[in-house]
């Protein structure tokens, strides 16, 4: 994509977007500037307070400082490129503007917000009157609010921020099973498409069912040969479940029929749904008829000869490829401070925390995991040691984001094994100066048991090494369970 307004509006309200808080806007209000309408000019109408504007509109400034508006993105994201709107203001736009991220909880309140840590994603930059300004944005991180600053008083529009989704998967429920991949608010992306004369190719993977006709992708009439198609990009790689097909309010120009191709990668494209006939204002559910292609990461839907689809749903399952690719995409675009807490809770080793965040971005699950596993075997005894220290014993219960369900083998273990875990622990840590360390997911308290009492002829030297190997796979873990 060339334009940066092809992408998402992550600022929409369709998709949550809210505009929380804003210095003044005594002649118009804050909430104008994520309408999704284009502004409107009313020639006479006023009201008690001076001209009726479709816009946020501050009073005029008579002290020092300016004027700024806080702005929850309904969807997080990477954002590159940003319209500041100045339509119809022509004596009253403001001088310059400026724009801050930050990351938060999408509940947060104001108080909050206003004392987040705030990036500056564009410095203070010159705005024209009644028209369009357009701003590249070149940060790689992911924000959850915008600060829109105006210099030092006026008014805006809209406000469109335009980018990637980049989800909080765990808030989503989770990368560990079946999702609607194709879905805008779990990071899918309509690429492109042959023909949105009357409706946007993005209202495909928009969230709910269509409001209306126009609230859907429609191809205008095909007159000559060949037929129109649109494709999508999913949030990972992903073997595919099932798919939804609805056309809702298409009633006498939905598509005859429609078929589905797929391809991973830069792949060639094979066909997932063989061309079926498609009904009129229904939803079409397709399981059965699917075909098994393995695993995916776009696909092209073929609409017969033309017409129109409500929405696509894509429901599928991540591989462990694209929980890991996740997983990197997460992590390189989260602040510092998000990005130093979500390491910690991979593995506690300051240093290893450190090089990993230096480290970034990592681009894909090959290379964050090579690098995870090359940094800490490098690192020497002590940083092994404070790793080991942040682990439970096995079989003690103790609040952690991760251990829980690690150990959820010992779950239904007797008091007999859970007795003796005990003492082996004690044993163990009696002998080597550190916890007995294993990676226990998928294992039963048996086998930790065994594995305990077998590594306890080993020498201290052997054991660390031991130990030390078994972090590694525990972090490997814990990074695919960031999202």
């Amino acid at each position: 994509m060339t334009d940066f307004r092809e992408r998402i509006d992550l600022a929409s309200e369709r998709l949550g977007g809210s505009v929380l808080y804003a210095t003044d806007d005594f002649f118009a209000e804050k909430e104008n500037l994520i309408k999704p309408a284009k502004a409107v000019w009313k020639e006479h109408e006023y009201t008690d307070r001076g001209k009726w504007m479709d816009g946020w509109e501050s009073r005029r400034k008579r002290t020092p400082g300016h004027d700024f508006a806080i702005v929850r993105l309904g969807a997080p994201g990477i954002v590159r490129g940003v319209v500041v709107d100045t339509a119809f203001f022509r004596g009253n736009y403001p001088d310059h503007c400026s724009i801050e991220g930050t990351s938060m909880r999408p509940e947060s309140d104001v108080e909050s917000l206003i004392a987040a840590n705030w990036i500056e994603i564009l410095s203070k930059s010159p705005l024209k009157g009644d028209g369009e300004n357009l701003f590249e944005i070149e940060s790689p991180l992911a924000f959850t609010h915008l600060r829109l600053h105006i210099y030092p008083d006026g008014g805006v529009a809209r406000f469109r921020v335009h980018g990637e989704v980049v989800p909080d998967w765990r808030r989503s429920g989770g990368l560990g099973h079946e999702q609607d991949l194709a879905a805008v608010e779990h990071g899918g992306e309509v690429l492109t498409c042959s023909d949105m004369f009357f409706g946007p190719k993005h209202n495909l993977i928009m969230p709910g069912r269509a409001h209306n006709m126009s609230d859907g992708w429609e191809t205008k009439r095909r007159r000559g040969p060949g037929h129109d198609w649109v494709v999508v990009q999913l949030a990972c790689d992903a073997t595919v479940q099932r798919v939804e097909l609805d056309t809702r309010h298409f009633k006498g120009n939905f598509p005859d029929t429609a078929s589905i191709d797929a391809k991973r990668g830069g792949g060639e494209w094979e066909e997932l749904l063989p061309r079926t006939k498609l009904l009129a204002d229904t939803r079409h559910l397709f399981l059965d008829e699917l075909k098994p292609v393995g695993p995916v990461t776009h696909l092209r839907l073929n609409v017969f000869p033309d017409g129109g689809v409500s929405r696509m749903r894509v429901h599928a399952l991540p591989t462990e490829r694209g929980r890991g690719d996740a997983a990197a995409r997460h992590l390189d675009t989260l602040l510092d401070d998000l990005a130093f807490a979500e390491l910690r809770h991979c593995c506690a080793s300051n240093e290893w925390v450190q090089q990993m965040a230096a480290a970034r971005p990592f681009g894909s699950w090959e290379q964050l995991a090579e690098t995870a596993d090359r940094i800490w075997l490098k690192l020497g005894r002590e940083a092994w040691l404070e790793a080991f220290s942040a682990h439970p014993r096995i079989g003690e219960k103790k609040a952690d984001r991760f251990s829980t369900g690690e150990q959820s083998g010992t779950a239904s273990a007797s008091a007999e094994t859970m007795s003796a875990l005990a003492a082996v622990n004690r044993e163990y840590e009696e002998k080597y100066g550190h916890v007995y360390l294993v990676c226990a997911t998928g294992r039963s308290a048996s086998e930790m048991l065994s594995f305990a009492r077998e590594r306890m002829s080993n020498s201290a030297d052997d054991e660390l090494r031991i130990a030390a190997e078994e972090q590694r796979k525990i972090t490997r873990l814990r990074l695919l369970k960031l999202v």
